[in-house]
């Protein structure tokens, strides 16, 4: 089956008319704003009493990558090993202060800070400046990795190349702390083809399936004070901690690795969305069919567009000649590092201006295959990691609503035909009221469930809170379908739509059918006026997911209790993780 991107041939003009429609597309980071170390009479927020003197100690600013969380300054302490954690949760303890981790910053959901909140008593952790030790131990059956929280996952899976390791799933935004994609689940686009199996050592599951030990900090009943403790996968008390949300403190951990190996990644930009996204045993280029076939595939559909951007991985050990090797990650410059003013400009024409969507959805488009056309980028090929990589944090600052549908590989083509139907019609409705909630693409990739065959240790069993965890009562449910609309922060009437989207995605993916779960790192429990705000979601929807099929000391409610044996005290927490983990 052919792969290709259709694109026009680019003249001068039209390579500086992508850059334009790529300026439109594209956004960038925030510049960290000036530290005010403790002492400073420049700080804003009263001292915190006691606070150990050899521990570096400044007000910083907290962004949240959508830049919906944002707070000027945050007492912001650097660990420089895990000892000086323990020391923090036990300072904190004793003071009634919250300790919560700070890694990259990359997320939507308030699991570390919740927007409006009284920071005056917290004090977030660096943990990415210091606390990022990485080593690899190639010899071991398996093979291993062991990284400090704040390791970026490029770093770690950079160690693992190193070795010739790797893993097969990994997110596509590499400078996120290994501890952060831990702490909710975190996935790639990485499925088997038909009667591909995974090489040892790796999964097409969670990162959260390869862990094989990690170290926390819990309190101790008997000493009186939180301390250092390892978990080993074989015990039962690691499960919660494998995708814990916040409620604890991870400070190190190793997981499992396995072989390397090359890819090709084949862009198309020519098939369009009925047919790539038609029901089942349908003919043509269906992302069925590309499933069977290679297994790992992407689709990104812009807003009023008829053909998506289609990425399609394959395993290939040689070269294919049509192919250009890369040589390190994201090669996809065009979609990177436009300045932020840019960004923040669009999101008022796009709050202000809905008419519009119809052709910045076009632009998006263009920008894309125009993009690839003039990098040379439709025909990748190099190490997996390099191209997993394919984001950078200088992207568009978007709000994403969606999760994951949960069900059999035979129900793919079914569940994305029903989403994008539904999807189509209700953007059509809406632009016939002259109504444009949602400005940027859909997005789908897949990924197994978390198969603890795949886990080359003695396992205790999956992680409890896993997105992509198993239900034991549906062992034929072994597939992930991770379905995503994302849009520009502030867009009117869009959480009224995610809300809508949300509560028709957990009624449709039920049942015999399927599960549906929320991502933890996205957005989910959309009232009208913006996401984690529905009681009614926060309070009976999303534990039920974590419930349904599970007993009782596997689930949501087994979760709860060991986050509080670990963290009677709560200093690992926030006032909105006391309301979703109460």
């Amino acid at each position: 089956m052919s792969i290709r991107a259709s694109g026009p041939t680019l003249s001068r003009r039209g390579l500086l008319g992508a850059a334009a429609g790529a300026a439109l597309v594209m956004g960038t980071g925030w510049s960290v704003a000036g530290a005010v170390p403790l002492g400073d009479p420049a700080a804003t927020i009263a001292a915190p009493p006691g606070f150990p003197a050899d521990i570096p100690l400044a007000q910083q600013q907290f962004v949240n990558w959508a830049k919906t969380i944002r707070f000027d300054a945050v007492w912001t302490a650097t660990a420089r090993n895990a000892e000086d954690v323990v020391r923090l949760a036990n300072w904190a303890h004793a003071h009634g202060y919250r300790i919560r981790p700070r890694g990259s910053m990359h997320s939507w959901s308030p699991l570390t800070l919740e927007a409006g909140q009284n920071v005056e008593k917290v004090v977030l952790v660096d943990t990415m400046s210091q606390l990022n030790a990485v080593s690899v131990d190639p010899s071991g059956s398996p093979a291993t990795v062991t990284a400090d929280a704040g390791a970026s996952i490029e770093a770690v899976l950079g160690a693992l190349q190193n070795e010739g390791l790797g893993w097969a799933n990994s997110p596509a935004i590499g400078d996120i702390s290994i501890a952060g994609a831990l702490s909710i689940g975190a996935h790639g686009s990485t499925y088997p083809a038909a009667g591909e199996t995974v090489v040892p050592g790796q999964s097409f599951g969670s990162l959260s399936n390869l862990v094989l030990a990690l170290t926390a900090v819990v309190w101790n009943d008997a000493a009186d004070a939180y301390e250092l403790r390892s978990f080993r996968r074989s015990e039962p008390e690691i499960r919660p901690l494998l995708a814990h949300l916040g409620r604890t403190f991870v400070t190190s951990v190793t997981l499992q690795a396995g072989a390397n190996y090359r890819v090709r990644c084949q862009s198309s930009t020519d098939v369009p969305w009925r047919e790539l996204f038609a029901p089942p045993g349908a003919p043509g280029r269906t992302f069925e069919s590309y499933v069977e076939q290679h297994g790992r595939v992407e689709a990104i559909w812009f807003p009023f567009t008829e053909t998506p951007w289609l990425k399609v991985w394959s395993v290939s050990p040689e070269k294919p000649a049509e192919s250009r090797e890369v040589f390190g990650p994201y090669p996809y410059v065009f979609s990177d590092s436009i300045p932020e003013p840019v960004t923040d400009a669009l999101a008022q024409v796009a709050s202000g201006n809905q008419a519009v969507t119809p052709l910045f959805g076009a632009s998006q488009f263009g920008a894309v295959a125009a993009g690839l056309a003039a990098t040379d980028t439709d025909d990748l090929w190099g190490w997996s990691k390099d191209l997993m990589f394919y984001l950078r944090a200088t992207t568009l600052r978007v709000v994403a609503g969606g999760g994951v549908v949960v069900t059999r590989r035979e129900n793919i083509a079914r569940v994305i035909h029903e989403f994008t139907t539904w999807l189509h019609e209700r953007m059509t409705h809406y632009a016939s009221l002259g109504q444009y909630p949602v400005n940027m693409p859909f997005e789908v990739r897949l990924c197994r469930i978390d198969d603890q065959t795949e886990v080359l240790a003695d396992s205790a069993g999956p992680p409890n809170l896993s997105p992509v965890r198993p239900r034991p009562d549906r062992p034929d449910w072994d597939t992930a379908i991770w379905m995503n609309v994302v849009s520009i922060p502030g867009t009117a009437g869009l959480s009224a739509f995610f809300r809508e989207m949300e509560q028709w995605m957990a009624d449709r993916y039920s049942g015999d059918y399927a599960t549906f779960r929320s991502e933890w790192s996205k957005g989910w429990a959309f009232d009208s006026e913006g996401g984690y705000r529905d009681g009614g979601f926060l309070g009976g929807t999303i534990p039920a997911m974590y419930r349904e099929g599970l007993s009782s000391d596997e689930g949501w409610d087994a979760a709860l209790s060991a986050f509080d044996r670990h963290d009677p005290h709560r200093v690992f927490s926030n006032d909105f993780l006391d309301r979703l983990l109460p």
